[in-house]
């Protein structure tokens, strides 16, 4: 259990049923949620050690939002891997229904605009029973200025929506998101969602998978109900991938039919 989270305390507040704890720098609002029990949230204004995928560096300057939400989470068998999907599922149509176009999903953590990225998606788990959605979306933030290499490749919610509601209200919008989301699989497991999940891809998106048996290039087709890649090969064939045999998945941009 994190040290920082047997001092958190009381709640900053309660949010349609989150306990939700709100900091000013945190160095990963995933590691101070690590402790906490389901239905709580962490935000944070500033992540001194922000993380992605594979212990990537995540950007985490003041003005975007740092969020963490813990969830109750059922056996595996239900697809609980792709969780990923669900939390960015969440964000997209929440986003969506505060008039943001252009949105999609890319496999497997990634909300885009376009080319850009505008929101990030890492799952933790720490304890049996619950797992740490960690969100991170770029809100007003300027993580180009921060790390020049990323001018170009990620894009600000103010970008696209005006008036920008406040880091609180965003957090409060996508935490319902996220509850909406893990209800349904509590109930029905990942298949519930994966209608839905799979109106988020952009259609026809050529793709290069790399795996451990080599590379190969298809079309990606979505996510089956148990959240494996669906891939079309140039033989016609419907390839189906589970998250942990895929290494890299990168877009040929230009290339989609």
């Amino acid at each position: 259990m994190s040290l920082l989270s047997l001092h958190f305390g009381r709640p900053s507040s309660m949010i349609d049923g989150w306990s939700f704890f709100e900091r000013g720098e945190l160095r990963s609002t995933n590691d101070a949620a690590a402790g906490l029990p389901a239905w709580s949230a962490v935000r944070a204004d500033t992540q001194s050690a922000g993380r992605g995928r594979h212990d990537r560096v995540w950007v985490s300057d003041r003005g975007g939002l740092w969020l963490s939400a813990v969830v109750p989470v059922g056996p595996p068998e239900q697809g609980w891997g792709a969780l990923p999907l669900a939390a960015g599922l969440a964000m997209c149509e929440t986003l969506a229904g505060m008039g943001v176009g252009s949105l999609r999903l890319r496999w497997p953590n990634d909300v885009m605009l376009g080319t850009r990225k505008l929101a990030g998606v890492l799952i933790d788990q720490f304890q049996p029973g619950t797992a740490v959605i960690g969100l991170g979306l770029n809100v007003r933030n300027q993580p180009g200025a921060v790390v020049p290499a990323l001018r170009g490749q990620v894009a600000c919610l103010e970008e696209f929506l005006s008036p920008v509601p406040s880091l609180g209200e965003l957090a409060r919008r996508i935490l319902g998101g996220v509850r909406g989301v893990v209800e349904v699989m509590l109930e029905n497991g990942f298949a519930g969602l994966v209608p839905r999940v799979n109106t988020w891809w952009q259609a026809g998106m050529c793709v290069d998978i790399e795996t451990a048996e080599g590379r190969t290039e298809g079309v990606f087709l979505g996510v089956d109900p148990t959240g494996r890649l669906r891939v079309g090969t140039p033989a016609g064939e419907v390839r189906h991938l589970a998250a942990h045999q895929v290494i890299r998945l990168r877009e040929l941009i230009g290339d989609s039919s």
